[in-house]
């Protein structure tokens, strides 16, 4: 158990009824885990008021609630704090409760639109390979060193995050790399957090669901730099027109990645095929097993970071070489009949984009290019028609599909999705709502020697339909679905 008055320090206070010189056993923000003697955070969510169920939580045994506005009647024997943020203050408590995790590691924050995963997940494996413990935070999972842990969220909640720091403390781990995504940084979940330094990847149209604008969006990102202490550093892809404003307020040491500008760190893609990428990274040339220029840049934002890490160049371009991709990001699979199925978790405009481009750069010109691609539900509306058009400008054949409805009509979704597709192009679309279908139609289609790109779902193994998941891996799907075909 801990003082509440230890866990609070650094947490804004506008009032206190009762003493915060009370031991607590746990911190909580959701009211169904209240235990006995725990501390109670409500929290205003998205969904629900957490000051709705402050009586709740108090009948199940918390000791203290700390809260943004005090309720009109308050239990005797209970500590009321008053706070200014609650989400300021659910961060703070705990790193405070967990230790301060953070400031016993070197952590490393990554933000931007696309790249996050890659980044971040690489810079893992990079780092295991040179012998050290390393800790990651991903939207694919939490790694504490070799063990894993399930996550839900790109950046999970500030409870979760400190407690598996925590956890990286007792592992003895020396790095961790972080996914930092907009919904974090703007619901407060890396606050009290200190970071050893920030990679920005670069920004584009996505989330405005949540954020409204993208000026907005641009801006929740660059608090991330805007945060960074004066001893951490600050790598931004001077390439992406939001690179340098990443940088103009951050006290931290400044550096630059690019590939068409100059920078502090510069590649070069001399040559590019299925099987990889020849690379020329500050002079220096790199195979890398990873294709396309999306991830050129991906292999300079590791390379960059490992240098400011202290890690020596030769060694960081031995083990760049060995690097594997991360599942669901331009995974391959070739049949026997000669087809290529890629699976990629491009859901925003700009990195179907990215992959289709990739593509035509790979390809000789005789192949079709069959794409599979939906948009998720109860998201960003604006960007659908946006991947129509991009879908069924730049392939031969696509096919409009469901990923992840969720509480809307799939057929709804794809109708928004065919506004975007120009009258050229109306032909080339075909639009079969239920997804392993839309698949099955793909590998139907294709002929030796033809590419099939199935975007949006990456390395998700679900089907998300009003409130329920379902089992569904597009890698296995596909893969099964032209083994059946080469019989």
């Amino acid at each position: 158990m801990k003082l509440l008055k230890d866990i609070l320090f650094g947490a804004s206070l506008t009032d206190v009824i009762g003493s915060t010189n009370v031991l607590v056993d746990n911190i909580c923000f959701d009211s169904r885990k209240v235990k006995m003697d725990d501390v109670f955070v409500a929290i205003k969510g998205t969904l629900t008021d957490g000051h709705l169920y402050i009586a709740k939580a108090i009948d199940l045994g918390a000791k203290a609630i700390v809260c943004e506005e005090l309720p009109d009647q308050t239990v005797e024997g209970v500590t009321y704090v008053e706070v200014k943020d609650g989400n300021t203050a659910l961060a703070m408590m705990a790193s405070n409760f967990y230790g301060n995790p953070s400031k016993n590691l070197k952590l490393v924050g990554v933000t931007g639109t696309n790249g996050k995963t890659t980044i971040s997940s690489l810079l893992y494996q990079l780092f295991k390979k040179a012998g050290y413990k390393v800790g990651l935070l991903s939207t694919i999972k939490i790694m504490v060193d070799e063990e894993v842990y399930a996550t839900s969220h790109t950046t999970p909640d500030a409870l979760t995050i400190n407690e598996h720091l925590h956890l990286m403390n007792e592992a003895g781990v020396e790095f961790c790399f972080m996914e930092v995504s907009s919904h974090g940084i703007h619901q407060k979940r890396t606050q009290g957090l200190v970071f050893e330094g920030a990679i920005f990847t670069n920004l584009s149209h996505d989330h405005l669901d949540y954020h409204k604008t993208f000026a907005e969006y641009r801006d929740t990102k660059k608090i991330l730099f805007d945060q960074l202490p004066k001893n951490a550093f600050a790598i931004s892809n001077i390439d992406d027109k939001n690179g340098a404003i990443m940088l103009q307020n951050t006290k931290a040491k400044k550096y630059t990645y690019a590939l068409r500008t100059y920078a502090d760190y510069r590649a070069q893609v001399l040559e590019s095929q299925f099987d990889g990428t020849l690379l020329k990274i500050n002079d220096h040339e790199l195979w890398s097993r990873l294709i396309g220029h999306f991830n050129a840049y991906n292999m300079l934002a590791i390379f960059a970071t490992a240098d400011l890490l202290g890690m020596e160049t030769l060694e960081t371009l031995r083990l760049l070489s060995e690097l594997e991709n991360v599942d669901g990001r331009f995974q391959y699979f070739i049949s026997g009949k000669k087809i290529t199925a890629i699976v990629d978790y491009a859901h925003t405009p700009d990195a179907l984009k990215n992959v289709l481009e990739t593509i035509s750069t790979l390809r000789t010109g005789n192949e079709n290019v069959i794409t599979v691609v939906g948009c998720g539900g109860d998201r960003d509306r604006s960007k659908r028609p946006v991947m129509g058009h991009i879908a069924s400008e730049m392939s031969n054949q696509a096919i409009f599909t469901s990923d992840n409805p969720r509480s809307e009509s799939p057929s709804s979704i794809i109708e928004a999705m065919e506004e975007g597709v120009e009258p050229q192009n109306v032909k080339k679309i075909l639009s079969i709502e239920n997804r392993e279908q839309a698949i099955k139609t793909a590998c139907q289609l294709a002929n030796a020697e033809d590419i099939i790109l199935i975007a949006g779902k990456g390395h998700e193994t679900y089907q998300e339909t009003n409130g329920k998941r379902i089992h569904f891996d597009d890698f296995e799907m596909v893969k099964e679905i032209l083994k059946s075909l080469d019989k």
